[in-house]
């Protein structure tokens, strides 16, 4: 597909998954003329959801919003099948959390939605409540907790995004592991991102594990830096312009943010670009795996409709639409994985997880090592 073609398919998403889903969704319809019901949950959780119960405005789920991860055509679907509206909630995960504490006596939302370790928190606050949505089975276990406060919807892997005429022109072939940054040619100009960001925190986990490393022992992440940096390599936070500009040749971030890059750019023709998803020098695994998801408030308004969107959200045909913008849904392995993808068996060969709630308790003197004792460029913020 053309960069054109891609750009102008993203650009009728909502309007064309909202005609294609209609109808479809996982969730059962009973009854008819203005009084539908709807069977929603998984397990002991089913229950019916009734029109009676739709909010007359709209539906406000944090931070689901238009320009990120396709949340634009699946609220258009959702409002195209039920005739509920979502409010446009354009907030990070982390102003989320805050305006979730600021509004703990009168909630004004009735779902947290976004990255998964602000989920934890949410949850250990005690701001949130149970609800297994249709499909939690399908989840992987370690996606979820146990006790329905938080499921994982979609999911985001460290992979390095490359400029292959600029290796062309040097003589570097694709990289097939970590190590391959190593080289001086290619570590002049690798960039990667600072280690108090989700995504830079990502990458120094997905190399420290590459080499062997885990959350106790950071010593291969802090050497790989070092190394990496004696030839050139540097920590940069906005780097689309210095990419396409060629200034720097490789990046390590998000599959999804490299996708966007490659195929959402004009600047540098999508066959320019690489994708990689990378093991370690001896095939451990180095692409960690981000969940984000969603989990219901306690005391919320609407909270039968927001069961009906939370399980909309985990079905196929909601789990589909976030791959129109490169994101790779919680059950990608039951759907096709769209051509712009590196393939679903590199994946599985290099990524891994992590125990979020572990992740939540280490990640700050996780980052205050990394940055205290690496010396590449930048990583003091």
């Amino acid at each position: 597909m053309t960069d054109h073609t891609r750009r102008g398919f993203l650009t009728v998403a909502g309007s064309a998954a909202a005609a294609t889903v209609a109808g479809c969704s996982g969730t059962e319809a009973i009854g008819g003329g203005g009084g539908e019901t709807y069977e929603v949950g998984h397990g002991d959780y089913q229950t019916t959801v009734s029109e009676s119960d739709f909010p007359s405005d709209r539906l406000y789920i944090y931070a689901v919003q238009t320009g990120w991860s396709n949340w634009g055509a699946v609220m258009d679907a959702f409002d195209e099948r039920y005739g509920v509206k979502l409010n446009d909630d354009q907030r990070t995960s982390g102003e989320a959390l805050t305006h979730i504490r600021s509004n703990a006596e009168n909630p004004t939302h009735s779902a947290y939605n976004g990255g998964y370790s602000f989920g934890i928190t949410a949850m250990e606050e005690g701001f949130t409540t149970d609800y297994k949505p249709a499909n939690w089975d399908a989840v992987p276990s370690d996606l979820k907790t146990d006790n329905g406060h938080l499921t994982a919807t979609r999911q985001m892997t460290t992979a390095v995004t490359y400029r292959k005429d600029i290796y062309e022109e040097r003589g570097l072939g694709e990289p097939e592991s970590w190590e391959d940054f190593k080289h001086p040619d290619a570590a002049k100009d690798f960039c990667v991102t600072p280690p108090h960001s989700a995504n830079g925190l990502a990458t120094a986990l997905s190399i420290n594990n590459a080499y062997g490393g885990t959350m106790d022992d950071l010593g291969p992440v802090v050497e790989y830096y070092n190394d990496i940096a004696q030839e050139g390599a540097d920590v940069r936070r906005n780097i689309t312009g210095d990419f396409t500009s060629g200034e720097v040749s490789a990046v390590a971030q998000y599959d999804y943010t490299a996708l966007e890059m490659k195929y959402n750019h004009e600047e540098v023709p999508a066959e320019d670009v690489g994708v990689a998803i990378l093991p370690g020098p001896e095939g451990d695994a180095g692409a960690m795996n981000i969940p984000y998801g969603y989990g219901m408030l306690d005391g919320a308004p609407n909270p039968e409709t927001a069961k009906l969107f939370m399980d909309f959200v985990l079905s196929l045909e909601g789990q589909r639409l976030f791959f129109d913008a490169f994101v790779r849904p919680i059950r990608a392995g039951e759907l096709e994985m769209p051509d712009e993808f590196p393939d679903q068996a590199t994946y599985e060969a290099a990524e891994f997880t992590v125990d979020q709630l572990d992740l939540v308790e280490r990640q700050e003197p996780i980052i205050d090592r990394v940055t205290s004792e690496s010396d590449i460029p930048g990583i003091q913020g």
